[in-house]
């Protein structure tokens, strides 16, 4: 069982879906960064628990 070799098309279709998925994951991982470092850093805590601390 032989396969027909691959169109050029294809091929460069492939690449461009590659490049496409490594740019979304890129932005995901950025995204997904910013936000644990936002939220380990203590900015995203609510009003009211600075006032229920006393301060």
């Amino acid at each position: 069982m032989s396969f027909r070799e691959e169109h050029e098309l294809h091929k460069r279709r492939f690449g461009r879906n590659l490049g496409v998925a490594l740019v979304l994951v890129s932005f995901i991982v950025i995204v997904f960064g910013l936000t644990v470092v936002k939220v380990t850093r203590g900015d995203y805590e609510p009003e009211n628990a600075s006032i229920q601390r006393g301060q």
